[in-house]
């Protein structure tokens, strides 16, 4: 029988795959001075894996493949584009970070390409399996750069917990799993929401349940978060940009899928269950980023609560056509905060190749002798926070819309815990903002002008430039939302 292959359908994925064994093979090749020429390598494969994606939009069909369990639609296109772009710029933010330090490159960039694999995948995986295996492919190249400073006891500290928590989190998603197909019979999603609207029983409610834990582990949702600080604080800081933007997306991506294609026609084993977690997420990622002192700790922290704003319009979607409000929030929040978090972190990167410091103290009096450097930080971060005319107010103001939109008294409370909490944020975003143009710069700070490399430069020039764009022209992102809500 026909396998039901489709090689532009899967093109991208296929350019991916090529480029991981072309860096792999050339990394025996090239001497240690030419060792730079992988990411060279990485980066054009992860730019032609584009070309795939853009024809296949502008071509508009749907292309399902396997029986339904991999699905190409403008769903899947949108967040394939978006890895790709975010696996690019994290490419750069690398490039001298990697190269300056004792690191081994070519492993480096065969580990983000084949997490970027996954993350390919999972955007079109519609089927149970596929999908564990998606993540798993993910999660576990991650694990090993987590702790890629193999020298500092703090980057293996956040291997460690990252691993271990990691693989605590596949086991119980797995259980919960392996009960939904118990219960369905498939492991297809199409099949399963054909079955779940009809099924009354408690184990159902159990299966989503486990189901849902286990993502919330892979998106740092309270109270499963305790991985993500001290993982962000010990990782090198091109990997904790990658893995607070990209990774955290494809677990969205995930529980995206899950829920919509699969268990959306039973809200009772999810809905409750994505309303704690935002809930929570908002509440204490927000609080507790108050209290750091360090910048890396509080983009962690600011990560959690940003996760909680994510899933505000995910926990209240309503059934029907009126869904789709929710569906294109959760996704032009996703695409907005790639943004602004990388570009936050490339000038946490850029700083910290002075002052060898993440405190936030040591930002004080940035405005002063790298006023450029200062005024971008100053973007990214007010853009989190949710000011305009910066992005972020668009990613808000959709949130809220769809809470607005789904009209019960669980939508409106978890607005207002929304609402309560962006001004909260403001204060700690506002804080950093406080010390580099209104502190002077501590005593025997060298105060020389910061020069940054080409690739850094050019990865937070593409950040702010999207952060600007979007901010006053909001219907670039608002178009990709609509086409991957099915509009």
């Amino acid at each position: 029988m026909n396998p039901g292959w489709d090689f532009h359908a899967i093109a991208p994925i296929i350019v991916v795959s090529a480029t991981i064994v072309v860096v792999l093979i050339a990394d025996f090749f090239f001497q240690y001075r030419g060792r730079f020429k992988t990411e060279q390598i990485a980066s054009f494969g992860v730019l032609a894996a584009m070309i795939p994606v853009i024809t296949l939009a502008v071509d508009g069909t749907t292309r399902t493949m396997w029986g339904g369990g991999f699905v190409v639609d403008p769903y899947s296109l949108v967040f394939q584009g978006f890895f790709l772009v975010a696996a690019y710029i994290a490419m750069l933010l690398s490039v001298d970070y990697i190269g300056d330090g004792d690191y081994y490159q070519g492993e480096y960039y065969v580990l983000l390409l084949t997490s970027l694999l996954g993350m390919m995948i999972m955007a079109s995986a519609r089927d149970l399996v596929s999908i564990f295996v998606a993540l798993e492919t993910i999660s576990i190249p991650t694990f090993v750069l987590a702790g890629w400073r193999k020298h500092d006891v703090k980057s293996n500290e956040a291997a460690i917990k990252y691993y271990l928590i990691g693989v605590l989190s596949s086991a119980v998603m797995l259980y919960g799993m392996s009960l939904v197909f118990g219960l369905t019979g498939s492991t297809l999603l199409r099949d399963i929401a054909a079955k779940v609207g009809h099924l009354d029983s408690p184990l159902l409610l159990v299966a989503g349940f486990l189901t849902i834990v286990g993502f919330a582990f892979k998106i740092s949702a309270v109270p499963f978060h305790f991985w993500a600080p001290d993982t962000y604080e010990g990782a090198p800081t091109p990997v904790t940009a990658f893995l607070s933007v990209s990774s955290k997306a494809g677990g969205f991506v995930a529980l995206l899928s899950v829920v919509i294609f699969g268990f959306f026609p039973n809200a009772d084993m999810w809905q409750p269950v994505l309303w704690v977690l935002a809930a929570l997420s908002m509440i204490l990622g927000n609080l507790v980023a108050l209290r750091q002192t360090n910048i890396i700790r509080m983009l962690a922290y600011s990560s959690i609560a940003q996760g909680g704003f994510i899933l505000v319009p995910f926990a209240v979607a309503p059934d029907g056509a009126a869904a789709r409000s929710s569906i294109e929030a959760v996704v032009i929040y996703i695409l907005i905060y790639g943004a602004m978090n990388l570009g936050a972190f490339g000038i946490a990167i850029a700083f910290a190749r002075r002052t060898r410091s993440a405190e936030i103290s040591s930002y004080a009096g940035m405005g002063q002798y790298a006023p450029g450097m200062a005024l971008l930080m100053s973007i990214f971060l007010f853009s989190l926070a949710g000011v305009p005319p910066f992005a972020g107010w668009f990613a808000k103001l959709t949130m809220f819309r769809a809470a607005l939109d789904a009209n019960t008294p669980g939508a409106t409370v978890l607005g207002a815990i929304a609402a309560v909490m962006s001004v909260v944020a403001f204060f700690y975003y506002a804080r950093v903002a406080r010390e580099m143009w209104f502190h002077p710069a501590p005593e025997g700070a060298d105060t020389a002008p910061v020069r940054s490399p080409i690739a850094l430069n050019a990865a937070v020039g593409i950040c702010a430039l999207v952060v600007l764009v979007v901010g006053v022209y909001p219907q670039l992102f608002a178009r990709l939302g609509e086409l991957a809500a099915g509009g």
